[in-house]
Protein backbone atom coordinates (compact mmCIF):
# COMPACT_ATOMS: atom_id res chain seq x y z
CA UNK A 1 0.00 0.00 0.00
CA UNK A 2 1.12 3.22 -1.05
CA UNK A 3 1.73 5.90 1.74
CA UNK A 4 -0.14 9.42 1.31
CA UNK A 5 1.68 12.42 1.22
CA UNK A 6 1.02 14.27 4.82
CA UNK A 7 0.19 18.01 3.75
CA UNK A 8 0.33 21.10 6.15
CA UNK A 9 -2.97 22.24 4.90
CA UNK A 10 -5.71 20.55 2.76
CA UNK A 11 -7.58 23.09 0.70
CA UNK A 12 -10.42 20.81 -0.50
CA UNK A 13 -11.52 17.66 -0.84
CA UNK A 14 -13.82 16.51 -3.28
CA UNK A 15 -16.78 13.95 -2.47
CA UNK A 16 -18.47 11.88 -4.99
CA UNK A 17 -20.68 9.01 -4.81
CA UNK A 18 -20.48 6.57 -8.23
CA UNK A 19 -22.52 3.83 -9.12
CA UNK A 20 -22.84 1.77 -12.21
CA UNK A 21 -19.14 2.32 -13.81
CA UNK A 22 -18.89 3.95 -16.79
CA UNK A 23 -21.16 2.05 -18.93
CA UNK A 24 -24.74 3.40 -17.13
CA UNK A 25 -23.32 5.03 -13.91
CA UNK A 26 -24.07 7.96 -11.96
CA UNK A 27 -22.02 9.90 -9.72
CA UNK A 28 -22.63 12.53 -7.60
CA UNK A 29 -20.76 15.29 -5.58
CA UNK A 30 -21.87 15.53 -1.48
CA UNK A 31 -22.34 19.33 -1.96
CA UNK A 32 -25.25 18.49 -4.86
CA UNK A 33 -23.32 20.52 -7.44
CA UNK A 34 -22.58 17.62 -9.49
CA UNK A 35 -25.25 15.13 -10.60
CA UNK A 36 -24.44 13.63 -13.78
CA UNK A 37 -25.22 10.48 -16.10
CA UNK A 38 -22.43 8.11 -17.13
CA UNK A 39 -21.77 6.15 -19.77
CA UNK A 40 -18.92 4.58 -22.23
CA UNK A 41 -16.86 6.32 -24.75
CA UNK A 42 -17.90 6.78 -28.54
CA UNK A 43 -21.44 5.06 -27.07
CA UNK A 44 -24.99 6.99 -27.68
CA UNK A 45 -24.89 6.69 -23.98
CA UNK A 46 -26.66 9.94 -22.46
CA UNK A 47 -23.97 10.75 -19.94
CA UNK A 48 -20.50 12.07 -20.08
CA UNK A 49 -17.25 9.81 -19.33
CA UNK A 50 -14.43 9.67 -17.15
CA UNK A 51 -11.87 10.75 -19.93
CA UNK A 52 -14.22 14.12 -20.50
CA UNK A 53 -14.27 14.87 -17.20
CA UNK A 54 -10.64 14.31 -16.47
CA UNK A 55 -9.74 16.33 -19.58
CA UNK A 56 -12.61 19.24 -18.26
CA UNK A 57 -10.87 19.05 -14.68
CA UNK A 58 -7.07 19.16 -16.14
CA UNK A 59 -7.60 21.60 -18.52
CA UNK A 60 -9.29 24.24 -15.77
CA UNK A 61 -6.78 23.40 -13.47
CA UNK A 62 -4.08 24.25 -16.30
CA UNK A 63 -5.48 27.34 -16.70
CA UNK A 64 -5.75 28.10 -13.21
CA UNK A 65 -1.95 27.42 -12.81
CA UNK A 66 -0.70 29.62 -15.94
CA UNK A 67 -2.78 32.73 -13.78
CA UNK A 68 -0.45 31.72 -10.89
CA UNK A 69 2.32 32.31 -13.27
CA UNK A 70 1.37 35.02 -15.06
CA UNK A 71 0.63 36.75 -11.42
CA UNK A 72 4.07 36.05 -10.36
CA UNK A 73 5.43 37.85 -13.38
CA UNK A 74 2.89 40.45 -13.40
CA UNK A 75 1.65 39.36 -16.73
CA UNK A 76 -1.77 39.26 -17.72
CA UNK A 77 -3.70 36.67 -19.26
CA UNK A 78 -5.45 37.61 -22.21
CA UNK A 79 -9.69 37.29 -21.95
CA UNK A 80 -9.92 35.03 -24.54
CA UNK A 81 -7.16 32.20 -23.02
CA UNK A 82 -8.53 28.68 -23.92
CA UNK A 83 -7.35 25.41 -24.02
CA UNK A 84 -8.52 22.47 -26.02
CA UNK A 85 -8.15 19.41 -23.61
CA UNK A 86 -7.77 15.60 -25.54
CA UNK A 87 -7.87 12.87 -23.79
CA UNK A 88 -7.41 9.32 -25.67
CA UNK A 89 -8.09 5.84 -23.88
CA UNK A 90 -6.13 3.55 -25.53
CA UNK A 91 -5.88 -0.44 -25.54
CA UNK A 92 -2.45 -2.04 -26.35
CA UNK A 93 -3.44 -5.80 -26.03
CA UNK A 94 -4.98 -6.20 -22.61
CA UNK A 95 -4.06 -2.80 -21.19
CA UNK A 96 -6.17 0.47 -20.77
CA UNK A 97 -3.80 3.28 -21.04
CA UNK A 98 -4.44 7.51 -21.18
CA UNK A 99 -2.74 9.55 -23.78
CA UNK A 100 -3.27 13.33 -23.83
CA UNK A 101 -2.90 16.64 -25.03
CA UNK A 102 -3.11 20.27 -23.90
CA UNK A 103 -3.65 23.02 -26.74
CA UNK A 104 -3.35 26.05 -25.23
CA UNK A 105 -4.44 29.81 -26.94
CA UNK A 106 -2.55 32.85 -25.35
CA UNK A 107 -4.01 35.26 -27.72
CA UNK A 108 -1.77 38.53 -28.16
CA UNK A 109 0.58 37.67 -25.54
CA UNK A 110 4.04 37.14 -27.28
CA UNK A 111 4.99 33.48 -27.69
CA UNK A 112 7.83 33.31 -25.68
CA UNK A 113 6.51 34.67 -22.67
CA UNK A 114 3.14 32.04 -23.97
CA UNK A 115 5.95 29.52 -23.81
CA UNK A 116 7.46 30.04 -20.08
CA UNK A 117 3.85 30.51 -18.88
CA UNK A 118 2.91 27.01 -20.45
CA UNK A 119 5.74 25.87 -18.95
CA UNK A 120 5.39 27.01 -15.32
CA UNK A 121 1.80 25.58 -15.13
CA UNK A 122 3.39 22.28 -15.97
CA UNK A 123 4.92 22.64 -12.32
CA UNK A 124 2.31 24.12 -10.35
CA UNK A 125 -0.99 22.58 -11.73
CA UNK A 126 -1.69 19.23 -9.07
CA UNK A 127 -3.22 17.43 -12.20
CA UNK A 128 -0.03 17.94 -14.86
CA UNK A 129 2.03 16.83 -11.75
CA UNK A 130 -0.13 13.49 -11.09
CA UNK A 131 -0.14 12.23 -14.39
CA UNK A 132 3.45 13.37 -15.13
CA UNK A 133 5.60 10.05 -16.07
CA UNK A 134 1.90 8.05 -16.17
CA UNK A 135 0.42 9.76 -19.20
CA UNK A 136 1.88 10.45 -22.41
CA UNK A 137 1.16 14.30 -22.48
CA UNK A 138 1.25 16.76 -24.94
CA UNK A 139 1.37 20.37 -24.28
CA UNK A 140 0.87 22.75 -27.59
CA UNK A 141 0.82 26.18 -27.70
CA UNK A 142 -1.17 27.13 -30.39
Amino acid sequence: METITKTSKVLYTAQTHTTGGREHGVAKSSDGHLDIRLSSPGTNGAGTNPEQLFAAGWSACFEGAMGIAANKSRITLPEDTAIDAEVDLCLDKADFFLRARLNVSLPGLDRDIAQSLIDAAENICPYSKAIKGNVDVEINLV
